[in-house]
């Protein structure tokens, strides 16, 4: 256990701690300076509840509809020891698939802890790297080290040794429509499944072997055409691969920011919740909306403080220096003479003050 995870109990309070999955891992290092999140993950904290007891429920998530029907296709495609699955990967890819073992991880001896079916991964995987046997791997669980706290992944499906190598298998409830699925719930899912990717290749390299040895290649299994019917596509998750280091990389470490707060904070609902969470900074985006269970909060306090952020990220990169929109103004009016480090963005900001004033000037004479 590291020397945080005791601060880090006292920020849930009495609760358990929330499970990472890739969706949230992909949002967190889609914003690696926000430390509010940061501090939240890191602690697992549920969010969700946080931002309801403050009144500021989530602006997103699934119906129970596309829940339960996701369920379905799941359990479908994995029907008899994955069955299926394997049938689609030899006639839809024509991949050389050989008749496989099947390991159900989800419970270990009818022990769902983390630690122990963590374990078993381990020495499931270790096991077929040396043996070279062909293993399909349901509910692994997985482990990524996020801010310096140990984040716990469970992919769908890892299948092993296509090609001597370890493939990601994300199954997903949208519709592939005539060879074609929604270009952003695809990317969505490239990102997730690269988290899956590093977290696997990361495990592989502890086992003493190669990282290479896991694909770049994961296989998405979709519905086809509003079916049920499955239908799977290689998916290159390079791209993804390369953003995620990088942002991982840059999210700070978690115990510089608890250092810096209060010894009793406290993330439990109650009177001081609201205190509690503005305790922690916030990076807040208007892309946040799309990822984060306290954006609606965060935005809210953002406009209050008249912050840049909440014009965009493009807008609070372009006036680096310049955190209220205020401030802003008063350097494009010239009222608030700038520091050094400020004076070219003061220059750039007269400069679209002026460019605005003519453009709103020459309309004022062509409508008079």
């Amino acid at each position: 256990m590291t020397e945080t995870a005791p601060d880090l109990d006292r920020l849930r309070g009495g609760a358990p701690p929330r499970n990472h999955d890739a969706r949230t891992i992909a949002a967190l290092t889609g914003n690696p300076g926000c430390a509010r999140r940061g501090v939240m993950d890191a602690a697992g904290v549920d969010k969700d509840a946080v931002a309801r007891a403050l009144g500021f429920p989530a602006p997103f998530g699934q119906s129970q509809f596309a829940i339960t029907r996701g369920n379905a296709f799941e359990a479908q495609v994995k029907a008899d020891g994955c069955a299926e699955l394997l049938t689609l990967l030899r006639d839809r890819l024509g991949l050389a698939v050989p008749e496989v073992a099947y390991d159900d991880l989800e419970v270990v001896a009818g022990n769902e802890g983390r630690e122990l079916r963590h374990i078993r991964t381990r020495r499931l995987i270790a096991r077929a790297l040396e043996s070279g046997e062909g293993t399909l791997f349901d509910h692994p669980l997985l482990r990524l080290d996020i801010a310096g706290q140990p984040a716990y992944l469970e992919p769908d499906v890892i299948a092993f040794q296509l090609a001597g190598r370890l493939h990601v298998i994300e199954i997903k409830s949208f519709a592939v429509v005539d060879g074609q699925a929604e270009p952003e719930q695809v990317a969505a899912a490239a990102r997730q499944s690269a988290v899956y990717v590093l977290a696997l290749r990361r495990l592989v390299e502890e086992l003493g072997h190669d990282p290479a040895r896991v694909s770049h290649e994961v296989f998405l299994v979709c519905p086809e055409n509003f079916s049920n019917r499955p239908t799977a596509t290689p998916l290159d998750v390079r791209p993804q691969l390369a953003v995620l280091r990088r942002q991982l990389a840059r999210i700070t470490r978690i115990d510089r920011i608890l250092d810096a707060l209060p010894d009793d904070l406290t993330f439990e609902p109650g009177d001081a919740l609201a205190e509690s969470v503005r305790a922690v900074e916030a990076r807040y985006a208007p892309e946040c909306m799309a990822g984060c269970e306290m954006a609606l909060f965060c935005r809210d306090e953002a406009r209050a403080c008249g912050a840049t952020g909440a014009l965009g990220r493009s807008v609070r990169d372009d006036l680096g220096g310049v955190d209220a929109i205020g401030t802003a103004l008063a350097l494009a009016d010239g009222v608030l003479t700038p520091s050094d480090d400020l004076a070219e963005t003061a220059e750039q900001l007269r400069t679209a003050a002026r460019l605005r004033a003519e453009a709103l000037a020459g309309a004022a004479q062509g409508a008079a």
